[in-house]
């Protein structure tokens, strides 16, 4: 603890930096305290580096609470849009347009599986498709292959 107070400039700079850090890399910026607490103890950590305000554990608590209020209450919203912009364009994946030759029929009623990739991928198609077609992939869900004609 004496280290701490001895250093408490650099220490709430630490300190904050690991925050953001956890925040944004482990977190995936899901929650916004720590992003908070961590920019006000970095700012803190700066400011009584500087000599702004006085190199107590008093102060320096009582500055990263306001600071951490203060980033709350200005950053809160503009953060929370950033999180709600969601493209709903489906990935793209480089099992699309991957073509092959049809072992079974493809219809309706008759979904054969097909192996690629380590994968049994289950075969869908809107038309019938006879055995020995070649077909490409349009589309790939978890396990399955949504297949077409090749051209």
């Amino acid at each position: 603890m004496e280290f701490f107070s001895n250093n408490l400039a650099e220490s709430l700079i630490v300190i904050g930096l690991i925050m953001l850090a956890v925040e944004i890399a482990i977190l995936g910026f899901a929650t916004f305290i720590l992003f908070f607490v961590g920019v006000a103890c970095v700012v803190t950590g700066a400011l009584i580096y500087v000599d702004i305000i006085p190199d107590t554990l008093m102060s320096a608590t009582l500055t990263v609470g306001l600071l951490t209020a203060i980033d709350a209450l200005l950053l809160w919203k503009p953060l929370k849009n950033i999180q709600q912009k969601v493209d709903n364009k489906p990935a793209q994946s480089d099992l699309i347009g991957h073509s092959f030759i049809l072992g079974h029929d493809v219809s309706a009623t008759q979904n054969p599986y097909y192996h690629y990739s380590g994968v049994q991928w289950k075969l869908i198609s809107a038309q019938p498709i006879a055995a020995g077609s070649m077909v490409k992939v349009i589309k790939a869900d978890v396990g399955i292959f949504y297949v077409e004609l090749s051209d």
